[in-house]
């Protein structure tokens, strides 16, 4: 770890959201919308409704506009959310009150009127005040803007969820410099110690002594240690019956793509490579913060695909922990082997339920965008819920087939399988079968191939990490877990 450490942030999401009860003035925010206008708030004076219409101020999405106090002070804020259901990236348009988090001057707010959907404009509040400032030398030079939550909400369920997914967010923006397996281990560890749950982690050479060979294989050419770091968590005095479910994450720390390197341009987000792990994070501290009744394990694969005399080479042949042999076509397709090795571990128990995350093709990235994080599974039900839930909660996916007519592009003349396809069709669909082939016996299997980073700064939070899928999976099996 560098010294950069000690410049770390304290700013916390209870710094951004404050509990209904919070004494002192607070500045009313007014919301507008094309059905609910300027000239529709009674508890808005007609000077002020004049002040707004003076200055132009419409309802369209995004507009905001300060109305005037005694003494140069602001007396409200009247923002914009166009006709409702434009939220972004999706959603109803409460969302974008992320963008007044980030760009209001400091000071207590409160929403000025009832809307329906507080609680979303309340995590989208927390979600676009987020800020990554480890590495930033001195102090903030403002304090934040804070938003009052109605006392009808659970406080501390949106400030544990927005929690979640500020440590996701910083998880990824971290440099591999500073987070190596050894550290989504402590990240793990610390999930663990903070609610009671159980942690085993596989190291190095133990690595080939339980047969986790291909972990193994991707890591060793790195000095820090591949690892798989096993979570084990139910809630006391859960059910012994409880569904079983099962988070897997790529931790690829950083991926130079070994032998089959990466070019420059390529390489330069490639700390984001354990995307996929953060998100697994993310959603495991959800589930547990919320209390849901499950039996829940969270399997992680850490390595960093690095190079070295001993790296991993193409055309090795590597055999599985599930028995499989497994031709090398590419060492840059090195998530799929690592994720491989946790998967038949997971599935040996049979779980109800196996998630798989990874920031595993660029083919899901051509096909559907930074935005859009591509859903392979097998439960047609699951995937209608998480397509309708991940747009409501704007944290959207979309599904994509797991077709089996392209099962014949993991042929190997030499082994079971190959890693990858070489003709450049089909990436995403390829890979996700690759996994598929390591879940036997789960009930129910979904891949989430995400990108794990917001190109630019948007409502929902600025530029840099996201552990995408998290909130809108756990809103759909906070769901059914509960139902």
């Amino acid at each position: 770890m560098t010294d950069k450490t000690a410049d770390a942030s304290t700013l916390s999401p209870t710094d951004v959201l404050a509990p209904h009860d919070t004494t002192g003035p607070s500045i009313p925010i007014w919301l507008t919308s094309d059905t609910n206008p300027v000239s529709g708030i009674d508890t808005l004076d007609d000077a002020a409704k004049r002040w707004l219409e003076t200055t132009r101020f419409t309802s369209a999405a995004k507009k905001q506009a300060f109305l005037p106090g005694e003494g140069g002070t602001i007396a409200g804020v009247a923002f914009g959310l166009g006709n409702g259901a434009v939220g972004d990236p999706s959603g109803p348009s409460e969302l974008l009150i992320g963008q007044l988090a980030a760009s209001l001057p400091p000071g207590l707010y409160h929403l000025g009127r009832e809307t329906p959907h507080a609680a979303l404009a309340a995590i989208a509040w927390g979600l676009g005040a987020y800020k990554f400032r480890r590495y930033k030398t001195g102090a903030s030079d403002t304090q934040p803007a804070r938003l009052k939550i109605p006392e009808r909400l659970d406080y501390q369920a949106i400030v544990d969820q927005v929690s979640s997914v500020w440590k996701g967010r910083d998880l990824i923006n971290t440099p591999a410099s500073d987070l190596a397996p050894e550290d989504l281990e402590a990240a793990a560890a610390r999930l663990a110690r903070d609610h009671g749950a159980s942690l085993e982690t596989t190291v190095g050479n133990d690595l080939l002594a339980k047969g986790f060979r291909m972990i193994h294989a991707v890591g060793r050419a790195s000095p820090r240690a591949p690892r798989l770091i096993d979570l084990r968590w139910q809630k006391p005095g859960g059910s012994a019956t409880a569904p079983t479910l099962t988070l897997v994450g790529k931790g690829i720390t950083f991926d130079t793509g070994g032998l089959d390197i990466k070019p420059a341009s390529a390489m330069l987000l490639m700390k984001k490579d354990m995307g996929g792990a953060a998100a697994a994070l993310t959603l495991a501290e959800l589930i547990i913060t919320s209390g849901l009744d499950v039996r829940l394990r969270l399997l992680i694969a850490a390595a960093e695909n690095s190079i070295a005399g001993d790296a991993f080479r193409p055309g090795d042949i590597l055999l599985s922990h599930a028995g499989k042999t497994v031709e090398v076509g590419n060492t840059d397709a090195e998530g799929r082997l690592v994720l491989a090795d946790a998967l038949s571990l997971a599935d040996e128990e049979s779980p109800d339920t196996v998630l798989v995350f990874a920031t595993l093709t660029g083919a899901a990235r051509v096909a559907l965008g930074p935005d859009l994080p591509a859903v392979f599974t097998n439960d047609d039900a699951f995937a209608t819920a998480l397509t309708s839930e991940a747009a409501a909660v704007g944290d959207p996916l979309w599904r994509m087939p797991l077709w089996p007519g392209y099962e014949r592009h993991l042929d190997s003349e030499v082994a079971d399988m190959n890693n990858v396809y070489e003709a450049p069709f089909a990436g995403a669909i390829t890979a996700a079968l690759f996994l598929k082939r390591f879940v036997k016996n789960a009930r129910r299997f979904a891949h989430f191939d995400l990108y794990g980073w917001r190109p630019a700064a948007r409502p929902l939070g600025p530029k840099g990490g996201e552990p995408q899928t998290a909130r809108a999976i756990f809103s759909v099996i906070s769901k059914e877990f509960t139902s």
